[in-house]
């Protein structure tokens, strides 16, 4: 079995902002419990590295600029590591740190690079790899915006069978959090759902609220992953999890995508999109069949051919995009827009030099569910 567990800031840090190293200790002690006589692999992906910086520093509040925040995290990374070095030291366990950006995964060798590196880690069984997104030199092209979604894409990428995301709270309440019922099981993560959600933080101290950590549990999902949103404060719940027992918010696996085709629709960022009409949504949708220009209506963004685009359709009710599918375009977005609208015949006319019938193939393109 493999495991990854997603810690958030405000459940690593105490009232006062700084480490809670008694919580880190119990944390290393029931991991080393759960493991002990067991095949399991346990991959933690660790927020708080800013937040750390700023408790050793005695500062309270998170400074908006990059560059602070920067500092901060070059700070407070070190001080977690050597938190969790000792925390498990003495358990026979050893801690490995891996660093990433977006960037990282957007390349596939990359990417697989990632995989194989944790997957040899892994195969010493008194290691846990303990991963976090590289704030030092993160920058909005480049940044997850939240570990939530960092600790889906990991999951995805090793094909770990349970995700835990430790939170504040017991789970994806149905109104007002600890003043209304949990919804204890979601089959599918619904447009409802992430209404219900806060996009927002709860304590403050993090980046992201309950809502991405659903859209973390749809990445999850998509690639056969169970994910459990849970109270962080209540360790012993993770090993009820393993045996079976329902605890907080479990978001079940929906049909498994191939490794590359995840790789695609959620390793990779998206540096475009195209607008596609009723007929081209249907041949996609339901018949996965490859995406032709004569279905775009619009194209917006400026890639390059090979990129990831989203493919999104017009929401008639609300005005907006709604993405329907993610994929590698055979075009750059100056040529698309050149061809866009037009049926294969016209772009053989007016474009010779155009081989290519298909904007993105079907091979190279995901349905997002």
């Amino acid at each position: 079995m493999r495991i990854v567990i997603k810690i958030g800031t405000s459940t690593l840090t105490d009232k006062s902002g700084k480490l809670n190293i008694s919580y880190i200790d119990s944390f290393a002690q029931e991991i080393a419990k759960l493991k002990k006589g067991k095949d399991i692999d346990i991959i933690l992906v660790s927020s708080g590295a800013i937040g750390a910086g700023l408790g050793y520093l005695n500062l309270t509040k998170k400074p908006k600029e990059l560059r602070k925040k920067q500092a901060l995290a070059s700070i407070g990374q070190p001080l977690i590591m050597q938190a969790y070095r000792q925390a498990f030291k003495p358990l026979n366990l050893m801690v490995a740190q891996i660093l990433l950006t977006r960037y990282d995964f957007d390349d596939r060798q990359r990417y697989i690079n990632i995989r194989n590196s944790i997957n040899e880690l892994l195969l010493r069984k008194d290691v846990i790899p303990i991963i976090n997104e590289n704030d030092t030199i993160a920058v909005d092209e480049i940044n997850f915006g939240d570990n939530d979604t960092l600790s889906a894409i990991v999951a995805s990428s090793v094909q770990a069978d349970m995700l835990f995301i430790l939170t504040d709270v017991d789970g994806l309440y149905d109104g007002i959090p600890k003043k209304s019922k949990i919804i204890r099981t979601i089959t599918k993560i619904t447009d409802e759902l992430l209404e219900i959600a806060s996009p927002d933080s709860s304590s403050g101290k993090g980046t992201g609220g309950m809502k991405t950590k659903l859209i973390a549990a749809k990445i999850a999902a998509s690639s056969g992953t169970t994910t459990f949103i849970t109270n962080g404060s209540k360790l012993s719940l993770i090993e009820d999890a393993v045996n079976g027992k329902d605890i907080g918010t479990k978001i079940l696996p929906n049909k498994k995508l191939q490794s590359r085709k995840t790789w695609i629709a959620f390793g990779k960022k998206a540096k475009g999109f195209v607008l596609i009409d009723a007929n081209a949504t249907v041949a996609i949708r339901n018949r996965e069949k490859s995406l032709l220009a004569s279905g775009i209506i619009t194209v917006g963004g400026s890639f390059n051919r090979g990129d990831t685009i989203s493919v999104v359709v017009l929401n008639p009710i609300e005005q907006n995009n709604i993405e329907v599918a993610r994929g590698l375009s055979n075009y750059n977005s100056i040529d698309l827009l050149k061809i866009a609208g037009k049926s294969s015949a016209e772009i053989k006319k007016e474009f010779p030099n155009i081989s290519c019938e298909e904007v993105i193939h079907k091979d190279n393109l995901v349905v997002i569910k």
